[in-house]
């Protein structure tokens, strides 16, 4: 049964609660307690809306930080078709993480909600696979606009690109420096505009 627009804003309010505890504390550390306390919700409201449970908390949350890394991202990330689009995706992506600080959804999906449980780690890496994949076809369609040659393994280089992204995230997360997550996207992107047709990839 679909939720009314008032029960779709508590269990909203429950879940960015429940996000924001696990910020602060660790998903480890997370007491459903503490989210009924930061939420003002009480125990009742908070198992209609999750029968299973801290499980079934975890796993909402996954989605919803998960949504919001891809979220964060668009319409750029899905419409990179020149050169200047990646650009300004680049400038997207690092002006988010630096808005962002230790409240980054990407942390809270992968590194926190990643370990917890067997389905939150399924969420994770549904995120990866989506981001993974609308970085391939923004390659694929340079490949299309003849400005990367051909031969170029677009879901590799992608998947490289991804990496670099993530750890960038983690040291800035670490030490509050943004310089990792430039180079990574700097030079990624480098990488492509140098495997241009007739250049051997």
């Amino acid at each position: 049964m679909p939720l009314t627009r008032k029960g779709a804003a508590t269990r909203l309010r429950i879940v960015e609660g429940a996000a924001g505890q696990i910020r602060e504390q660790g998903v480890f550390a997370l007491r459903l307690e503490d989210v009924m306390a930061r939420t003002a919700t009480s125990k009742s409201q908070l198992f209609h809306y999750f029968p299973g449970g801290k499980d079934d908390l975890l796993l909402a949350v996954a989605r919803h930080e998960a949504a919001r890394v891809i979220d964060d991202q668009q319409p750029e990330l899905g419409a990179l078709a020149s050169w200047e689009d990646w650009q300004q995706w680049r400038d997207k992506v690092v002006a988010r993480y630096r808005a962002q600080g230790p409240s980054c959804p990407l942390h809270v999906a992968l590194s926190e909600l990643g370990s917890a449980t067997s389905a939150a780690r399924a969420v994770a890496g549904e995120l990866l696979g989506q981001w993974r994949g609308q970085l391939a076809a923004g390659i694929r369609r340079l490949q299309d606009a003849g400005e990367v040659t051909p031969e170029l393994d677009a879901d590799r280089e992608a998947a490289a690109l991804l990496a670099g992204v993530q750890g960038g995230v983690l040291i800035l997360l670490t030490t509050g420096d943004l310089t990792h997550l430039e180079a990574a996207l700097d030079v990624g992107i480098a990488r492509l505009r140098a495997a241009r047709p007739g250049t051997g990839g």
